[in-house]
């Protein structure tokens, strides 16, 4: 396996060769970096970071190895223990924290974990400041605190109470309006921490009906935790058979959101933040953003409300700098990631659940019949494997070269923009593989575009 280090964070395989894996020598490495560049940035006081982690298998060892390691260059830590990765971003400025460390490799399988790092606003650090934070590293520019100077350690399990009313508090939910619709939802949270959080967030909205599928936060991933349609089998059904009015999907750290229809069909990943987006601009009007790999329904719902839609670099980082720059009001990525300024700069599937409840609950007809509303595409969406030999950066110019009599993007990998229809290749931020999404309004046409130019990739190679 690789450690892979980017703007999603440090991500690797529990176990295995030092730098090669996320083994603890390397947890240590990382950490101490970090905590050593929050500290050349806030050298005249004592400084908190926040640490909260999924419900994974390796979450533990890696949260105590975290800790200790902030703790011997002096930092104190407030540790939330089971969190969610929106609930951390929240917590930092709250807690007045200098940064925070969320433990979770989000979707990727079992063997995986990750540190997400974040600023003193609870945001991911920016890839200029990730890259000092490497330099750190690599160099061991660490210095460890004497006995009198080590850190603390304060555990506070608050968090999940005022996350939840952080929700409540904001101006388009409507609580009033979810609790009279009487709403009878299926809850699968992967046995990671979204158990904790997704049914006491919809008990908090006056939801009572609530069908709990894996809530169990005990890292035992009853399959893939990404929330893709191959791995939402389960749900559908137990939709159907409870004839419940939804389902609902979050990952392992609760960034991501997937909804299924009353029917037991996808909502779509891609249309959470179509609908979710579509509500707030009937009350708030303002810019959309969302990454390149994300689909044309977005832009499609923002000019209907009379808005302006962006597009971004993959990547939450991205999207959050993007969002600033046109003080957009709405935003995220098309892997079911809400990003709701209002609230906070963080994909927040907390957020997203509360506004399409609020969304749907005014609608009058059922979760399939405002699917129905946004205009139908499809994404075809494909891995291809990489090894250690293979040069992306070239491998990209090469298809740049081989579509050069069409419109391209180079904001982020390659995009290729055809009549009706797109293309995206882009290394991925978070496994070693190329990612090439196509889209179309017809299934077909896009699994055949996909197929085309992955063949040209693989010969290529």
């Amino acid at each position: 396996m690789t450690l892979i280090k980017s703007i999603s964070g440090i991500r690797g395989t529990i176990g295995g060769k030092v730098g090669d894996n996320l083994t603890p020598f390397d947890l240590l490495k990382f950490t101490t970096a970090y905590g050593s560049w929050l500290k050349s940035k806030n050298s005249q006081k004592k400084i908190q970071v926040v640490v909260g982690r999924d419900a994974r298998k390796s979450g533990e060892m890696v949260n105590r190895i975290v800790v200790g390691a902030l703790q011997s260059i002096g930092i104190d830590v407030i540790d939330l223990g089971l969190s969610t990765t929106p609930t951390v971003e929240v917590a930092v400025p709250k807690e007045n924290a200098a940064g925070g460390i969320i433990l979770t490799a989000s979707h990727n399988p079992k063997q995986w974990n990750a540190l997400k790092l974040l600023n003193h606003k609870g945001e991911f650090i920016s890839a200029a400041d990730g890259a000092e934070v490497l330099e750190i590293a690599e160099n061991q520019e660490i210095f460890y605190a004497e006995i009198d100077e080590l850190g603390k350690c304060i555990t506070n399990d608050e968090y999940l109470d005022k996350h939840i009313q952080e929700v409540l508090a904001l101006d388009l939910v409507d609580v009033e309006a979810i609790q009279k619709k009487n709403f009878t939802i299926v809850v699968d949270a992967v046995n990671s921490t979204g158990g904790l959080f997704v049914p006491a967030l919809l008990k908090a909205l006056g939801v009572k009906n609530i069908i709990e599928l894996y809530c169990e936060p005990n890292g035992e991933f009853p399959h893939d935790p990404e929330p893709l349609p191959e791995n939402l089998t389960e749900i559908a059904k137990a939709v159907r058979e409870h004839q419940a009015d939804l389902g609902i999907v979050v990952d392992p750290d609760v960034d991501r959101l997937a909804l299924i229809n009353e029917d037991g069909s996808m909502f779509g990943e891609e249309y959470t933040l179509v609908a979710v987006a579509d509500y707030v601009l009937q009350h708030t009007k303002g810019s959309v953003v969302s990454n390149l790999s994300s689909t044309k329904a977005l832009r499609d719902v923002a000019e209907n409300n009379g808005c302006q839609y962006f597009a971004s670099a993959v990547g939450e980082v991205n999207v959050v700098a993007k969002m600033k720059e046109v003080d957009a009001v709405i935003g995220g990525e098309g892997n079911g990631g809400i990003i709701y300024p209002a609230s906070h700069y963080g994909r927040d599937a907390l957020v997203g659940i509360a506004l399409f409840l609020s969304h749907l609950a005014k609608y009058k007809g059922t979760c399939s019949q405002l699917k129905k509303e946004y205009n139908a595409y499809y994404i075809s969406k494909n891995k291809i494997e990489l090894d250690n030999t293979i040069n992306v950066d070239d491998l990209l110019v090469k298809i740049q070269k081989a579509y050069a009599n069409y419109k391209i993007n180079l904001i982020d990998g390659v995009k290729i923009e055809f009549e009706n229809s797109w293309i995206h290749l882009r290394k991925s931020n978070t496994e070693p593989i190329i990612r090439l999404y196509a889209e179309n309004t017809s299934k077909e046409t896009a699994d055949q575009l996909a197929s085309e130019v992955m063949n040209k990739v693989k010969n290529l190679i």
